[in-house]
């Protein structure tokens, strides 16, 4: 089981590889906006992967496009709602505001 680290907490969980991060933060209790359900639209749960990236499943077309349209986007920028978690530990930065509004 990964274990994901959410900044600036510091908090730590056991998360299912396979599943979203956005469904693992949720289970945790972590507070992070999510619109679109899992359909890469809304741009809300964008968050900045720290370490673990290459653990990560790859960013789909839906995806980048999302990202290509968002503010403050950079190299380490994932949507947490159809980023899976891998076998190996990640650590996550959320964004202090929805980037999707």
């Amino acid at each position: 089981m990964p274990v994901l680290t959410i900044q600036p907490s510091g908090k730590t969980i056991e998360a299912t590889a396979g599943a979203t991060i956005l469904d693992a933060l949720l289970a945790a209790g972590e507070q992070i906006g999510h619109k679109c359900h899992g359909k890469a639209e809304c741009g809300a749960c964008h968050l900045f992967v720290q370490a673990g990236r290459k653990s990560l499943s790859r960013p789909t077309r839906a995806e980048n496009e999302k990202l290509d349209s968002i503010p403050g986007v950079g190299a380490k920028s994932r949507l947490a709602c159809v980023t899976q978690l891998g076998e190996e530990d990640v650590a996550v930065e959320l964004l202090g505001f929805a980037s999707g509004l």
